[in-house]
């Protein structure tokens, strides 16, 4: 049989065992730290990633915004001048032109001008009623009215106008007489159209057209050549 213990001794056995037991509780309570912490810094990155890609995704949101709002401000938002262009003139009753002799006030003359309106726009352009003047020596002979209309967008729109020559103000033109004689009439039209080109409602651009050409009438061919027109387009609010 062994030995008994010594109270001393069972003491500083009990104290060893509490002593081992405490350590090994502190070890499991830092264990049980350290988990904690690195879970949450886990979820702090966690966090920290999805700030990110929500920032980024912000960013690279605003960009494509921006950029959208660039190309569609020089493509689309952008609103370009509508052109004019004379085309062709005819003139009904020229033989009447001949001489002073056949040409009397009850003579019918008619002057048909075919114009187009070009619109370069994405919207379309709308204009009002315009008045085409005809002049013969810097003095008006004849007037025409053309009704408003509508240029699609990116299209071309043909207008017809159609000017009733006054003979009586063309009989009053001293220089008359010797224009028939070398067989050749200078006259000149001139037109002015208005309009607005309105992008979505949020664009609204007025335009105004102005066109002046010349041209000469042959007399004994009944042709109008040499037709040389001057252009002014301008764009205000």
């Amino acid at each position: 049989m062994s030995p008994p213990q010594s109270p001393t001794s069972s003491m500083t056995s009990i104290n060893d065992k509490a002593r081992f037991l405490a350590q090994g509780s502190h070890r499991i309570n830092i264990d049980n730290d350290d988990n904690y912490i690195n879970m949450e810094l886990h979820k702090k990155k966690r966090r920290r990633r999805r700030c990110i890609k929500c920032c980024g995704c912000c960013i690279a949101g605003v960009l494509v915004l921006v950029v959208i709002m660039l190309v569609l401000g020089f493509t689309v938002f952008r609103v370009h001048s509508p052109s004019i262009r004379l085309n062709s003139v005819k003139i009904d009753g020229l033989s009447y032109l001949r001489s002073s002799s056949t040409l009397q006030p009850n003579v019918n003359l008619t002057v048909s001008a075919d114009v187009s309106v070009k619109n370069p726009n994405a919207a379309s352009f709308k204009f009002n009623k315009a008045t085409t003047s005809l002049f013969y020596h810097d003095v008006v002979v004849g007037e025409g009215l053309t009704p408003p209309g509508t240029a699609k967008a990116r299209r071309t729109l043909p207008i017809n106008v159609t000017v009733e020559v006054m003979v009586e103000k063309i009989l009053s033109i001293p220089r008359l007489g010797n224009d028939l004689k070398s067989g050749e009439v200078s006259l000149s039209i001139y037109t002015r159209i208005n309009g607005r080109v309105n992008i979505l409602n949020i664009i609204k651009k007025s335009a105004e057209m102005k066109m002046s050409c010349k041209m000469t009438v042959d007399l004994k061919s009944q042709d109008v050549r040499d037709i040389d027109c001057n252009r002014i387009v301008s764009l205000s609010r």
